[in-house]
């Protein structure tokens, strides 16, 4: 790893080594030390003459101070006609699981309202676990087919 503002003697380091590879390891430590340091480092430049104090930020930062600093990320969210998409098509679905018996509606709500297993359920019913999976496809399917019809 680079150190900062100090190239290593590659003489020493390896003196079997032509002058054109110590003049390319030279050349690679100081790219090596501007990618770790000169890129993430803020400067502070006195000028004396005018008595001020210049703080030149670093030109790439990191999460963790930039979360430091309280900066503000713009949210991922979905856009307010996402949103009402969403909303519409979650009243239909509720309108449509109004519509199935109440047993049906009760294995849809257990399985994806109440994130229950099917293994579950089955244990409970008294069924195989076969029979509880083939009963939740047959119904999603009928929602599936009334949703088309909203």
């Amino acid at each position: 790893m680079a150190k900062p503002y100090r190239i290593p003697d590659f003489r020493k380091m390896y003196p079997e080594a032509s002058e054109e590879v110590i003049a390319v390891l030279k050349i690679s430590e100081r790219k090596m030390q501007y990618q770790e340091f000169d890129l993430k480092t803020e400067r502070t430049v006195v000028d004396r003459e005018s008595q001020t104090v210049t703080v030149i930020p670093s030109r790439e930062d990191s999460l963790e101070r930039l979360l430091e600093q309280n900066v503000q990320f713009t949210d991922e969210a979905d856009s307010a006609e996402e949103q009402a998409i969403r909303n519409i098509q979650i009243q239909q679905l509720h309108r449509a699981l109004a519509l199935l018996p109440e047993d049906e509606q009760l294995l849809i709500r257990q399985i994806f309202f109440e994130e229950r297993t099917e293994r579950e359920l089955a244990d409970e019913m008294g069924i195989y676990h076969n029979a509880v999976h083939k009963k939740k496809e047959r119904i999603l399917r009928r929602l599936k087919k009334i949703l088309e019809n909203f």
